[in-house]
């Protein structure tokens, strides 16, 4: 029986061992977190998967338990190959890997559908992903599923189903070396202690959390971003495969970064989610001049959310503001409504202002003054659709989903920059294989997940990145079994 070695324990590693397991190989999972932390990125996700379907009866076969009603009051519209593979090279520049992207859009449904067999539960996105139109739910922006119980709920259940396959986990076991050279891996150096193997998989994420990483890779003041997810990223497992003769592949220069509660933690806090206020795309955001610095309604949040944390860094003191009225406050998600948030009110638009420190409050009122003028009331407002409702004549202009701010209470929420995954990492084949620095494939390297460069470049489509841990996980480990 072969031994295959996973070292991480987020929703790729898990993916990775339950395939390995199900392969008939012996797995043990290495997780540098203690079991109270374990789970990764993964665990501090809201659980979305983007995912191939062809309307209702896609989602239907995802979601066994949907109702009669539940599919007469809802429209999922559909999310075809093209689409979902356009969507990737766009947001990417068109330089992500063709190869790779392609198998993560092949593979998307049958990995959801294997998930599911695997005992993960996936609801439709409703509070995330739909708007109610005319009494029906209209779900926007192709990303239709989220796991139940979220980012947590999804990690239990991929633990139960490699728990039950017989899978060892060993928490606060960090890897340190690979045993091997450039040709071959034969194990890990964990604790300080060899533990050989027949194959490797390499799912321990980025380096997001390594501060002095960032500022090298990403730039000057980099170091200042809040960290979102696990505080374990720190790319010491990238390291120690480059210093095995791996190659690096990908946008090192690169992150997705949104924008996050300025009063959070440094770093992801599992009891406190939802730190992220992704629905900037329902008001306008300012920054400590006053100023609006992007256009808002440009896209659905999810194709522009993950460049928004580096956005907000580059303005004065990596701080700003994102501002509703009465009109938008009831179709915020759940992120806005969490508790200790960074969140101002007043009735007046005056009041509001001298509640921000540090702001320029003049220059935000003359800011919602010009904005409200340019607003063109003459287009039905709908989130759910490119709206075209927009403003005309201001120096940004907002392209879509634009609503004068003049309905009382108006809320006001401090954002900064929190930083989700880095898009620099290893490069591997379509089999999931390491690659050497010479264009080799490394026997017995496999990697999955956020440390996989070569997937995204400057911009990242929601959901997506679940997806590819699930899908490269899931062929990592059934290559690894069979060698």
């Amino acid at each position: 029986m072969r031994h295959v070695v996973i070292v991480g324990a987020g929703n790729a590693a898990l993916c990775a061992a339950i395939a390995a397991a199900e392969a008939g190989a012996r797995v043990t999972i290495l997780e540098r977190a203690p079991e109270t932390a374990r789970g990764g990125n993964s665990a501090f996700t809201g659980g979305c998967f983007r995912t191939v379907y062809d309307g209702v009866e896609d989602i239907a076969r995802l979601v066994p338990d949907l109702t009669e009603e539940e599919r007469d009051g809802s429209d999922f519209g559909r999310y075809d190959a093209e689409k979902f593979y356009l969507d990737l090279c766009e947001l990417s520049g068109y330089r992500a890997d063709p190869l790779l992207i392609d198998i993560l859009v092949q593979q998307s449904l049958p990995t959801l559908s294997w998930m599911r067999d695997q005992g993960v539960r996936f609801l439709p996105a409703y509070g995330r992903q739909s708007f109610k139109v005319d009494g029906r739910n209209i779900f926007w922006g192709g990303l239709t599923v989220e796991t139940a119980g979220g980012g947590v709920g999804l990690v239990d259940a991929l633990f139960r189903r490699a728990e039950a396959l017989g899978v060892t986990i060993r928490y606060d076991h960090k890897v340190e070396q690979l045993i091997g050279n450039r040709h071959r891996i034969e194990g890990v150096v964990v604790n300080g202690e060899p533990l050989h193997a027949d194959a490797v998989v390499l799912a321990s994420g980025g380096y997001h959390a390594n501060s002095e990483w960032r500022v090298r890779t990403l730039g000057q003041g980099w170091d200042l971003a809040k960290v979102r997810g696990s505080r374990y990223n720190t790319g010491n497992v990238i390291q120690a495969a480059f210093a095995i003769g791996a190659r690096s592949h990908g946008n090192w220069s690169g992150c997705h970064s949104v924008f996050f509660d300025a009063g959070a933690e440094d770093f992801g806090n599992i009891a406190m989610l939802n730190q992220q206020k992704n629905y900037f795309t329902l008001g306008i955001v300012v920054n400590r001049n006053g100023e609006r610095f992007f256009d808002e309604g440009s896209d659905f949040r999810n194709y522009i959310y993950s460049k928004m944390g580096a956005a907000i860094l580059r303005q004065p003191g990596g701080t700003g503001w994102q501002l509703f009225d009465a009109q938008s406050i009831p179709i915020l998600p759940d992120e806005y409504r969490v508790p200790r948030a960074a969140r101002f009110e007043s009735d007046t638009l005056e009041g509001l202002a001298a509640k921000l420190e540090g702001i320029d409050r003049d220059a935000m009122l003359r800011t919602i003054a010009d904005f409200n003028a340019a607003v063109d009331d003459g287009m039905p407002f709908n989130p759910a659709v490119k709206d075209g409702r927009g403003t005309r004549g201001l120096v940004i202009n907002k392209s879509n989903w634009a609503r004068a701010l003049r309905e009382p209470p108006f809320v006001a929420y401090e954002v900064t920059c929190g930083i989700t995954l880095t898009y620099g990492g290893l490069a591997i084949d379509e089999q999931a294989r390491v690659q050497s620095e010479e264009g080799e494939a490394i026997a017995g390297l496999y990697a999955a997940g956020e440390l996989v460069g070569g997937l995204y470049y400057d911009r990242y489509p929601g959901g997506a990145g679940l997806t590819s841990g699930a899908v490269f996980g899931r062929i990592a480990g059934e290559q690894a079994a069979i060698g």
